[in-house]
């Protein structure tokens, strides 16, 4: 009976070694910006990530593929801008791509083909401080006016059920308005109301 016992050589080392380097890097990079990391390490960063949009008040739909391959897509980013654009001022502003990350998620835990109906995307400062005049419930600092805040609604989806599903992503805040429909998430400090 013939027992070989593996050698190991100075080149498997080294293959351990630049593993254990990598994996350090990984790490690093994750507690300094974790987004990015774990997208680094998840397989379906390098699919193909798309939203779909109904802008309740403009009556717009758009359904796009805005990350391909773990690289954002220019144009389709600005057509998401766009949709979202405050529609009482017709301003635009860009979208944090980390709420459209949470959206991508939330559509995975929901229901990916369905649109998300847009109550709210971004808004001016100038309709921030006219809705805040009608009601308290607006911030005066709202993540709206960052491009980091949105409300929203699913069809065919309860917005009781949107807003558990979204507060277990801990991504962010989460609100939840009963009477007007529709529940509010941003890419805050993780909070609940």
């Amino acid at each position: 009976m013939d027992v070989s016992i593996k050698k190991y050589r100075p080149a498997d080392i080294r293959l351990r070694r630049r593993d254990v380097l990598k994996f350090s890097l990984v790490v690093t990079g994750a507690i300094l910006n974790p987004i990015p990391a774990l997208a680094a390490l998840d397989s379906k960063s390098r699919a193909n990530k798309n939203l779909a949009f109904y802008n309740t008040h403009t009556k717009e739909r758009l359904q796009v593929c805005y990350n391909r391959n773990g690289r954002y897509d220019p144009k389709a980013l600005a057509k998401i801008n766009y949709i979202l654009r405050d529609h009482r001022s017709g301003e635009v502003k860009a979208i944090d791509s980390r709420l459209l990350e949470l959206l991508h998620e939330l559509s995975l835990k929901t229901s990916p083909q369905a649109p998300f109906h847009v109550i709210s995307g971004y808004r001016s400062p100038n309709t921030n401080k006219k809705l805040r005049k009608k009601s308290n419930s607006v911030a005066s600092r709202s993540l709206h006016m960052q491009g980091k805040a949105i409300d929203i609604r699913m069809p065919g989806f309860k917005t009781r059920q949107l807003r558990k599903v979204a507060r277990q992503l801990k991504l962010g805040g989460v609100g939840y308005y009963a009477k007007s429909d529709f529940v509010h998430v941003d890419i805050g400090r993780v909070r609940y109301w």
